[in-house]
């Protein structure tokens, strides 16, 4: 599997990962801020200028998730935009959305499924961007 990384298009990685990135950033400060903020029970709060930890943390995890996917687009052999479509389904579903809302189902979190609505719809979008990117580059 690990022989894939020696053909991956490493620029489609770098794209891919900053539309992932970049979405996310859309998503929480101007798409959805209050829904969000709500979702934690945040709803009085103001937004606030993010702490470095809050754009390096989700980057790092946005990288990680993007170059994983490219290793197993390369691997599978994935190569229309309906089987990208189809994996970014089999991803954005069965593992971001569905650990999103298993994150979020904790005392921690007041409303629980609506942030992983919000937060694991997303990944969804993002995954699937991702997936059409690398595959679209390849």
């Amino acid at each position: 599997m690990f022989t894939s990384l020696a053909t991956i298009n490493w620029l489609s990685v770098l794209l891919a990962f900053f539309v992932y990135f970049l979405l996310g950033a859309l998503w929480f400060t101007l798409l959805f801020p209050k829904p969000y903020r709500f979702s934690l029970g945040r709803e009085q709060e103001t937004a606030q200028q993010p702490a470095l930890i809050f754009v390096a943390g989700p980057a790092l995890c946005t990288l990680v998730i993007t170059i994983a996917s490219a290793v197993l687009l390369y691997t599978l052999h994935v190569e229309s935009y309906a089987s990208a479509l189809l994996f970014a389904g089999l991803v954005g579903f069965g593992f971001l959305a569905a650990n999103t809302i298993n994150i979020a189902i904790n005392p921690n979190i007041p409303r629980p499924l609506l942030y992983g609505l919000i937060s694991g719809s997303y990944h969804l979008v993002g995954i699937t961007a991702v997936s059409l990117i690398l595959v679209g580059m390849k």
